[in-house]
Formats: structure tokens, C-alpha cells, sequence
């Protein structure tokens, strides 16, 4: 059974830093994508940084230079370093997989990711 586990989340100032983990389990294979996902109230679920077995990154053009994705195979866990936060990053955050994939296809949400968490709260205040 794959799960995905999300911590991490709190509330922080403008500019401050966070990061996020999401432990992976029960997910195997040599084509895949992990990522991060948001939600702010009264918004639609968008794709904020992801990554994909072949190496490749995306990420969401408002959180370029700022939020990095990262993985670590030995501890089977998917990260996000979020540094200079601002209160638009304010958003429940969801860590997902796929199999057979592209990073830039798997952000876009074209398909819907086959693997959920179940959410972290990010609150950054001004």
C-alpha cells in the first residue's frame, strides 16, 4: 500500500523558512514523479515543485529561486525548502507520486497524481 506522510507545516513570518517532508512508503519503481501540491481557501489545487527519476525539476513560476525540491532516496522522503515565504504561499500543502511520468506534465495536473498525502498547513503573516 503506498502512503505518503506530510510534516513540517506551521505558521511563519513573511520571509521566514520552512521545510517540508514527506515520507514515502510502499511506492517502488524506475519511472516516477514526487511532488508538492497546494490549496489556498477558495482556490483550485496547484502544482508548486516537483521532480521526476530522470532528475528533472519544475516548479511553479511565483516559487522560482526561492523553493527547492529535493528527495533522499536512503530515507525515502521528498522535501521542500520554502525560503523568503510570503503570505500568497499561505496554503494547505500536499505531497504526491506517480508512475511514468514527466516532472513538467506531473506539475501541470493534467492527470490527476494517483498518490496523495494528506496536507500540511503553511501560514506565513505579514
Amino acid at each position: 500500500k503506498v502512503q505518503l506522510e506530510e510534516s513540517g507545516g506551521g505558521s511563519v513570518e513573511a520571509g521566514g523558512s520552512l521545510r517540508l517532508s514527506c515520507a514515502v512508503s510502499g511506492f517502488t519503481g524506475d519511472s516516477y514523479c514526487l511532488g508538492w501540491f497546494r490549496q489556498a481557501p477558495g482556490r483550485d489545487r496547484e502544482g508548486v515543485a516537483v521532480l521526476d527519476s530522470n532528475g528533472i525539476t519544475s516548479y511553479k513560476d511565483s516559487v522560482k529561486g526561492r523553493f527547492t525540491v529535493s528527495q533522499d532516496n536512503a530515507k525515502n522522503t521528498l522535501y521542500l525548502q520554502m525560503n523568503s515565504l510570503e503570505v500568497e504561499d499561505t496554503a494547505m500543502y500536499y505531497c504526491a507520486a506517480d508512475r511514468y511520468c514527466s516532472a513538467d506534465y506531473f506539475i501541470t495536473m493534467a492527470i490527476d497524481p494517483g498518490y496523495w498525502g494528506q496536507g500540511t498547513q503553511v501560514t506565513v503573516s505579514s
